[in-house]
């Protein structure tokens, strides 16, 4: 065989290679991955690298250097796989934790809720919205309102018995 003979970036050379190695490389992927479709596609990845690096492998390690791609190639797939496990997973426990259900019903007690405190007579919400929305005492809002703290108790108390009728037992 000539030196040009053994250059594997000469096509007859490739060929030669291919037909010679191609079923090993395969038989080898096939038992990492006991699957035949993964175990073709990295087989012919195996020599596509070849081929884009053909003019820096020797003849001689050409063997050596088709299996070290076939095992790398390989663990890239297992790392990718492991990745889009992880992220599945994690996406799952995502959707799972809401439902279209649940985010149905959420919005339709948000309406109701917006509706009940909107529709409270105007010192029952006053009160209502100083002590849930801006987290004011009872103390707070009667100073505030110029009001006993008696009064704020029971137009608070109007006000929840108001919107749990309208709302119902959430």
């Amino acid at each position: 065989m000539t030196k040009e003979d053994r250059n594997i970036c000469h096509s007859k050379t490739f060929e030669d290679i291919y037909k010679t190695y191609a079923k090993d490389i395969r038989s080898f992927l096939f038992f990492k991955t006991q699957d035949i479709n993964k175990a073709e596609d990295l087989m012919q990845n195996v020599f596509i690298k070849l081929w884009d690096n053909c003019s820096n492998v020797d003849y001689n390690k050409v063997k050596s250097y088709i299996f070290t791609i076939a095992n790398n190639l390989f663990l890239n797939e297992v790392k990718h796989e492991k990745v889009v496990r992880n992220y599945n997973k994690h996406n799952q426990k995502e959707k799972t934790d809401i439902s279209p259900e649940f985010i149905l019903l959420e919005k339709e007690f948000m309406d109701k809720l917006e509706t009940a405190i909107a529709n409270l007579p105007e010192k029952q919400r006053e009160v209502f919205l100083m002590n849930r929305i801006e987290k004011k005492k009872y103390k707070e809002i009667a100073e505030e309102l110029s009001i006993s703290v008696k009064a704020v108790e029971k137009r608070m108390h109007q006000a929840l018995v108001t919107m749990r009728n309208v709302i119902g037992d959430v």
